[in-house]
């Protein structure tokens, strides 16, 4: 979810806050009105799910019964849901099914309706009786083809940011957490796996249960559905992918299990039980997500030499930094993806060696540059804090989120030396576990357990510029890579000394996608040609190198690509790497004819939000 948008700078959270007592810590926590739900959780609020739905591949919908536990804290005579384009049929109230009044509002772009149903002052539990409809945002059906082993139907959700309430009813705030438990009936061929303690076996009778018994946001929340099947890679990981993907993808996460052992070693003990991984089919439109006990992956990750894993290490970190610790708001989004970024460099690092961290490092420094230069250095779209008010959350997840959290995160680690750092964050997720904070609650803890009060700590840290101010501070850390330096002689004279044998000096995936970045803006089809027979790029290479090296063939017109170009942009829905490429197509008007041609093919493997952000490129 990298798009380039237009935001606006929000300084008047504070204005909106409030404190209240936890009894889980006795402590004063800062909650903050989330704009994009309509629920008014301080009012009356969800504890616990038991959802009871049936999957009904011929109509597209599920149908069943949300049964929410709930506290009523103001004692009123209502709780607020949030809810878009669902079919709401009935609403009752406790374990006796009395049945109560409902209402929806009005409907907000992006957002859906305000469900509104009464209740009494002593309710403590409302059963909404619902069914989807085929506009669920969240949810994507599979036709047989649109599968790997084009056999068997497939559905999947992607809850985030604010689709979760297109096929549950629920208070849709990563502020608002609760538990679960589900029971899901399927087509008896298939398997059912969710964000939870999942069967690593087909039934006979289509019926499955599930539990997830920490607290988690709405989200988080997330079902797959189709011929699955399981492998373990050790006693608490394992893969669930389709048969024919199955046994390349155990190979390809071989040392899953080694991953989750370093991140512990890092930032204490992984709190969810199992981590398991799903293989999506082609059309989920992301690199992973985070999913708990489950995190959802794109199949494109699967290269056949473990060369992309690395985006497990940022999905696995994902249990420590947004599903232990969450960001409360989508206008606080950086605290769940730059700790994240950060995160997965360091469990990166431990796997993979400094070499590769330093590589990474450079990598995710060029992608902040990038950015602030797209959007401009003055524009506030590049703080770290904004605002989402009237506009659709998803907006918010963009890179900058992503690669100035990070670097923020590595000036503070250099600030204050690494050893400490790594303290500081292991008793950060330990205080906030399973928590949604604020940015502000952020800095305040900061403050208070790592600057306290320390002036010249503070100025290195510069943590207002970073935060609420827009471009790259002055202070940001060095990013450099003695392999990189190596390219970049390579660079310099690979036109004066020919291109034979560079495959033998520029190897890993993470050399070949630095060396592609920085061709030639003037590089002609005849020397992408050579380049080409050289390493291969357009036919074998994984899925990064593809798309790396599909822009300059773009934009060098070299046209031997095209055929690979168009299968690949047909191939995958992973809306980032898809705009990375349409953007470049349009840049031209034959491009621009050339990518209709290519959308009108390929659209229908697309999923929703994919299709939103490449029609609004191509008006």
């Amino acid at each position: 979810m990298k798009k380039v948008i237009l935001l606006t700078l929000f300084l008047t959270a504070l204005a909106c806050q409030k404190k209240e007592t936890t009894k889980e810590t006795n402590k004063e926590k800062t909650t903050v009105k989330d704009e994009h739900t309509f629920s008014k959780p301080d009012l009356a609020v969800v504890k616990h799910l038991d959802l009871d739905i049936k999957v009904d591949f011929a109509t597209q919908t599920l149908s069943g019964k949300a049964s929410w536990q709930i506290d009523n804290i103001s004692k009123g005579n209502e709780i607020i849901f949030d809810e878009n384009t669902l079919n709401i049929t009935k609403v009752t109230l406790g374990d006796e099914e009395k049945e109560t009044k409902f209402e929806l509002g009005s409907e907000v772009e992006f957002h859906g309706k305000p469900l509104h149903i009464t209740i009494e002052p002593n309710t403590t539990k409302v059963n909404i009786y619902y069914s989807t409809t085929k506009e669920a945002v969240a949810l994507q059906w599979l036709t047989p083809q649109q599968t790997a082993d084009k056999k068997k139907p497939f559905l999947f959700s992607q809850g985030e940011s604010v689709w979760s309430r297109t096929w549950i009813p629920c208070q849709d705030s990563p502020g608002v957490r609760f538990t679960y438990n589900a029971k899901v009936t399927v087509p008896k061929d298939l398997m059912a796996v969710m964000s939870a303690v999942n069967p690593q076996k087909k039934n006979d009778t289509g019926i499955y249960t599930f539990k997830q018994d920490k607290a988690i946001p709405s989200y988080l929340m997330a079902i797959a559905v189709g011929d699955i099947q399981f492998q373990s890679i050790d006693n608490r990981t394992g893969v669930y992918a389709e048969p024919s993907v199955l046994k390349k993808a155990a190979w390809e996460f071989a040392e899953l299990g080694k991953m989750v052992v370093a991140a512990e070693k890092l930032y204490g003990p992984y709190r969810w039980g199992r981590y398991d991984v799903l293989v999506l089919p082609p059309s989920f439109p992301y690199g992973g997500m985070e999913n708990p006990n489950l995190t959802f992956l794109t199949p494109g990750v699967i290269a056949g030499d473990r060369s992309l894993t690395s985006l497990l290490a940022h999905e696995l970190g994902h249990s420590w930094s947004g599903n232990l610790v969450t960001n409360a708001t989508w206008d606080d989004i950086w605290l769940n993806e730059g700790f994240t970024t950060y995160v997965e460099h360091r469990i990166g690092e431990e796997i993979f060696g400094k070499k590769e961290a330093d590589m990474q490092n450079v990598l995710t420094r060029a992608d902040l540059e990038d950015n602030v230069a797209e959007y401009g250095k003055t524009n506030p779209d590049t703080r770290l804090k904004v605002s989402l008010t009237d506009r659709n959350p998803d907006d918010g997840i963009n890179q900058i989120p992503y690669v100035k959290g990070y670097n923020f995160l590595k000036v503070i680690e250099q600030a204050a030396g690494r050893e400490k750092f790594d303290t500081f964050i292991r008793n950060y997720f330990d205080a906030h576990a399973f928590q949604s904070i604020t940015t502000e609650d952020f800095v305040a803890y900061l403050n208070e357990n790592l600057i306290k009060g320390d002036k010249t700590l503070a100025d290195k840290i510069k943590l207002d510029e970073w935060i609420y101010k827009p471009g790259i501070p002055s202070n940001i850390t060095p990013a450099v890579s003695d392999d990189f330096t190596a390219i970049d002689a390579i660079q310099k004279n690979w036109r004066q000394t020919g291109v034979k044998g560079l495959n033998q000096k520029i190897k890993s995936t993470t050399e070949k996608e630095y060396f592609i970045d920085h061709l030639p803006k003037d590089i002609t089809p005849k020397e992408m040609a050579e380049l080409d027979a050289e390493f291969n790029f357009t036919k074998g290479g994984n899925f990064v190198i593809k798309r790396q090296w599909f822009v300059p063939s773009i934009r060098s017109h070299y046209t031997a690509a095209n055929p690979a170009i168009e299968q690949f942009l047909i191939g995958i829905s992973r809306t980032g790497s898809l705009m990375t490429l349409y953007k470049e197509m349009v840049k031209t008007p034959e491009g621009k004819i050339w990518a209709k041609q290519i959308f009108e093919k390929a659209k229908s493997g697309y999923h929703a939000t994919t299709i939103q952000s490449v029609e609004g490129l191509l008006k």
